[in-house]
């Protein structure tokens, strides 16, 4: 909600209550068409509610009571239409559709049908259920501009959310909530979506949604970050620092961030633009990149939405869309949110944080915005981001977590770089770790006069190149006698081993560095 709107508003700039009307629209029209189910009196409610409003703006104490006095004033409008008793029946599936005379019969029938299915099964939800489920998923409001409008708490109201959910998808075998509503209301031919991934770009190509798809190639996880890291001196810093550690060529990677920044830059072409990102800290980093750059652009009359998922129904260890089939992926097709000011700035104050040169600005921002960010479109960023942290050596012994999580399953009986690489894979899956980046950190425990690791073979690699070791992934690890007395802190991995590695924007170089992670204080501190 913006309180500044309703500031101005009070003061008798109509321009910020249109604003204010615009955002708070959908949320009225919701709850007043589950009180008189008819989408003409709902909207009229609606209407007569944002006048009066309108008239009485100046008698609100609180602007940041708004939400609560206006949805006071929706539900007495809709009280004083049941008196009039004004029935005059329209279905909201079928009005949906009287706005498109061209619409081909055969596919209006289909799509008919579907509404139906979808309004039924939203209908026969529990009171309780129906209205936080259409403000969230149909309308796109945040889940703190929900609580607040109900006047239900943050845990309640997310418990809803997924009874809701579990409810509609026991009800809907065939139809998809989602990929129904999506076609009802978003048309969706003049969109944007931004995706990480080939394999989810590739399938989202072949019409489980409607626009155009742009896969963005990155991995801000691993290598020097900048806050402009789109400067032809930084790119070039980071091109060069990722074919030394990751082997991906420097000029192609050059040329494929010039290719989907080109695209990135036409985003005013379209209606909407949205952002499909996982929970973990390869697409949170991405997405709060992305984030900070739209919030330095001027966005005119594009909308920007998000849909950021953790879990997905059957999948025991979520790690991403890639796991999802095709029909699994076309089910979360219109369920993403609106997303504006508030995630925009947040985005832009983790980007900046994680590119910072300091660990303990993302901390510090961490710990401000915690409940903040819960509670918004961003609920990963926090475990995500302190996952970041948490890559940094130890006071203990000097491990980051993944080469202490790599040295324990060595110890649990992993012995071959496949095995850890799933196993590591597994239980760090907040960091969404690929192969090479894996490799990294493994290449960093096997190299220099003190490796902690032994793999057979991996010694005549060039420059610890792995990809040159013949049946590689098979190949025997066991852990050093170094290894071993770091994992159980009498040795520290940074002052026997040395270390040369980016996290975010923080370069740690040298066998004595002046930042480690606390895991007591959940924090990073200066040593």
């Amino acid at each position: 909600m913006e309180t500044r709107w309703i500031e101005e508003a009070q003061q008798g700039d109509t321009e910020a209550f249109g604003r204010l009307a615009a955002h708070f629209r959908g949320m009225a029209f919701a709850v007043a068409y589950d009180r008189l189910r008819d989408v003409h009196l709902a909207e009229d409610a609606v209407q007569e509610a944002f006048l009066e409003a309108y008239t009485h703006i100046g008698r609100l104490e609180e602007p940041a009571a708004f939400p609560g006095w206006f949805k006071t004033i929706v539900i007495r409008q809709c009280q004083r239409t049941l008196r009039r008793k004004r029935y005059s029946s329209l279905p909201l599936e079928v009005a949906a559709h009287l706005t498109d005379g061209s619409q081909a019969v055969a596919e209006l029938a289909e799509q008919k049908e579907g509404a139906r299915i979808l309004h039924q099964s939203v209908e026969e939800l529990s009171d309780r259920l129906r209205v936080p489920l259409q403000l969230f998923y149909f309308y796109g409001y945040s889940l703190q501009e929900i609580s607040a409008y109900l006047d239900i708490p943050l845990s309640a109201l997310k418990k809803r959310l997924f009874d809701a959910r579990r409810k509609l998808r026991g009800a809907l075998p065939v139809i998809d909530l989602a990929s129904v509503f999506n076609s009802l209301y978003e048309g969706g031919r003049n969109m944007l979506h931004i995706v990480n991934g080939d394999s989810v770009g590739n399938m989202m190509k072949q019409g489980i949604v409607q626009g155009d798809v742009l896969v963005w190639r990155e991995v801000y996880s691993a290598g020097p970050n900048f806050v402009n890291s789109a400067g032809d001196q930084e790119r070039a810093f980071r091109a060069q620092a990722l074919e030394q550690s990751m082997g991906i060529p420097s000029a192609e990677y050059i040329a494929g961030c010039a290719e989907q920044e080109e695209k990135l830059h036409g985003f005013s072409r379209y209606e909407e633009v949205v952002l499909w990102f996982e929970h973990d800290l390869f697409d949170q980093s991405m997405l709060a990149y992305l984030l900070h750059w739209f919030n330095g652009q001027r966005l005119g009359r594009t909308r920007l939405s998000l849909l950021c998922i953790g879990e997905f129904p059957g999948i025991e260890l979520f790690h991403g869309l890639g796991q999802l089939t095709p029909e699994q992926l076309s089910t979360l097709n219109g369920t993403w949110r609106s997303i504006g000011n508030e995630e925009l700035d947040l985005g832009s104050e983790l980007w900046q944080a994680y590119a910072a040169a300091e660990p303990d600005h993302m901390a510090d921002m961490l710990e401000l915005r915690k409940d903040q960010l819960a509670a918004s479109a961003l609920p990963f960023a926090y475990p995500a981001f302190l996952a970041h942290l948490s890559r940094l050596p130890s006071v203990e012994n000097g491990l980051g977590i993944v080469e202490q999580t790599t040295l324990h399953k060595v110890r649990g009986g992993a012995d071959t770089p496949m095995k850890l690489f799933r196993q590591v894979a597994d239980e760090l899956h907040m960091l969404g770790m690929g192969d090479l980046e894996y490799w990294l950190y493994l290449r960093g425990m096997v190299q220099g006069a003190n490796p902690l690791l032994h793999i057979d073979g991996a010694e005549a690699a060039d420059n610890w190149d792995f990809r040159q070791v013949p049946d590689f992934l098979n190949r025997k690890v066991t852990a050093t006698t170094l290894g071993g007395q770091v994992l159980d802190g009498r040795e520290d991995r940074v002052a026997a081993q040395g270390i040369d590695v980016w996290y975010g924007g923080l370069h740690l170089l040298g066998h004595s560095v002046p930042w480690r992670w606390d895991s007591l204080a959940q924090r990073p501190v200066r040593m």
